[in-house]
């Protein structure tokens, strides 16, 4: 056990130049956002990106839409309660969504949009804002465990659900939409989910649990669709489901654990969603400590990484039970020596910015120490952009040329600057190399060294390199 421990650390440390390094901004009970002004919550995220890129992270899962309502400005649904309280815009108005895309893309980050599809309250005691659909059509929603939730057997709340994924695909540039665990709530012992009546309606005598697991596979195939036709094709489709599919003593083909199951408590069958290419990354929920009776994290991530689907695999950290179990090092070390895996999300990502246990600290300083890109997604595109032409270095100032962006998955975005000692060091897969990822065509190069300059596309591919320049 102490040489398995030894290995992972040194895996742990052994940083990628390609790995998802995500982290989780919710908005969901933070009333926080309500109580400060405009200028103090812009304030506050400048400073939490900035806490997330100096710990090396580059993609913001930002949640915009907690319960049916929105940070940012829709004529679909109201302004989150979390936001103003009243359902009105913020005054002095701002949109948190654009904000943060422009943020995060000034930073070299990725920004992806992350949606509740079926909350509509939080609380027993919460009411939908005035002008919220529910007001509208409230034989269309269902109330458990004395929370609202749309009714996800009812063909018109599906569309209303991707009419919302399709209004901030069409106005946003948003590199990603992200689901959570949350489809069919979470079940409370003694409560069946009233759906009765649109069983009755719908079910075409199949078995209810079929039923509702096929409901919920026709939102998620919709929104697929919405994505693909959307004028951002390229747009990641994420899930990050509850950590276990099912256990092995329900279905051969689960996990020796033995917890709640997506696929029999959630009606979430996302393995069969990545197989039909529906989504492109799942990011399970792994939050147990290594040895845990009922979910062992040893079991999972090796379970998890026997089942991609031929998607991307991200695994979904929860920082402060991870700090706490002295486990950090271990738990990376086991992800980064799995190919089948990809990246890691930090949950929350609140605790980076606060460097709850040392966490931020230890990331920067050895875990997350060197830049790394975001995988690239070869069934949307597998080439790269066009390379960059014309880079001169004027004393410190290093800049470059790049085709315009046409509203392409192949337009350059972003760019990525090397810097070597020597032109005979000059190796673009050492990530230790990456000075900067910049959606700009300049970088002030401060230290002497060769230079060298590539393009990465929407979807994270990598052109060929640039001629290298040298500053003495």
């Amino acid at each position: 056990m102490a040489l398995m421990a030894s290995v992972a650390v040194s895996e742990a440390r052994t940083t990628p130049k390609r790995e998802f390094r995500g982290a989780w901004l919710h908005t969901v009970y933070q009333d926080v956002y309500a109580r400060r002004t405009t200028a103090q919550n812009q304030d506050c995220l400048r400073r939490q990106l900035d806490s997330l890129h100096s710990a090396g992270v580059n993609a913001v899962i930002f949640q915009v839409r907690p319960q049916a309502d929105a940070f940012y400005e829709s004529s679909l649904e109201p302004w989150s309660c979390y936001l103003t309280r009243d359902g009105k815009a913020p005054k002095p108005y701002w949109d948190p969504l654009a904000f943060m895309v422009g943020e995060c893309h000034a930073r070299g980050m990725e920004l992806h949009a992350w949606l509740n599809p079926y909350r509509v309250t939080a609380g027993a005691r919460q009411i939908p804002p005035a002008g919220h659909i529910y007001h509208e059509h409230p034989e269309r929603f269902v109330r458990y465990d004395g929370k609202i939730y749309f009714d996800p057997a009812i063909p018109e709340n599906r569309r209303h659900i991707v009419a919302v994924v399709s209004d901030i695909l069409e106005r946003y540039d948003v590199d990603g939409i992200h689901f959570d665990d949350y489809f069919y709530p979470y079940p409370v012992r003694g409560k069946e989910f009233p759906d009765d009546k649109s069983y009755a309606r719908y079910g075409k005598g199949m078995k209810r649990a079929d039923w509702r697991r096929a409901n919920v596979d026709s939102l998620i195939a919709d929104v697929r669709r919405a994505v693909d036709a959307s004028r951002r094709p390229w747009v990641r489709f994420g899930v990050s489901p509850f950590g276990i599919w099912r256990n092995a003593s329900t279905d051969p083909r689960g996990s020796a654990t033995s917890g709640l199951e997506n696929y029999d408590g959630l009606y979430a069958d996302v393995l069969l969603w990545a197989e039909r290419g529906w989504v492109d990354y799942l990011l399970p929920q792994l939050y147990w400590e290594l040895d845990h009776k009922a979910a062992s994290y040893r079991t999972l991530i090796d379970w998890w990484a026997g089942n991609t689907c031929g998607r991307h695999l991200y695994v979904g950290q929860d920082v402060d039970r991870t700090v706490r179990a002295g486990q950090l090092d271990t738990k990376l070390g086991m992800q980064r020596a799995r190919p089948e895996i990809e990246g890691h999300c930090w949950w929350p990502g609140y605790a980076i910015c606060r460097n709850s246990g040392g966490v931020a600290d230890s990331l920067a300083a050895e875990l997350q120490h060197t830049t790394a890109l975001v995988p690239s997604y070869p069934w949307i595109v597998s080439e790269g952009p066009w390379p960059v032409d014309g880079i001169t270095l004027d004393g410190a100032k290093l800049s470059w040329t790049s085709a315009p962006e046409e509203g392409v998955v192949e337009d350059a975005v972003r760019f990525v600057v090397y810097r070597f000692d020597n032109a005979s060091d000059i190796d673009v897969n050492d990530a230790s190399a990456i000075e900067a990822v910049t959606p700009h065509c300049y970088f002030d190069a401060e230290r002497p060294g060769y230079y060298v300059v590539t393009a990465l596309d929407r979807v994270n591919n990598e052109s060929a390199p640039s001629q290298p320049v040298c500053k003495p």
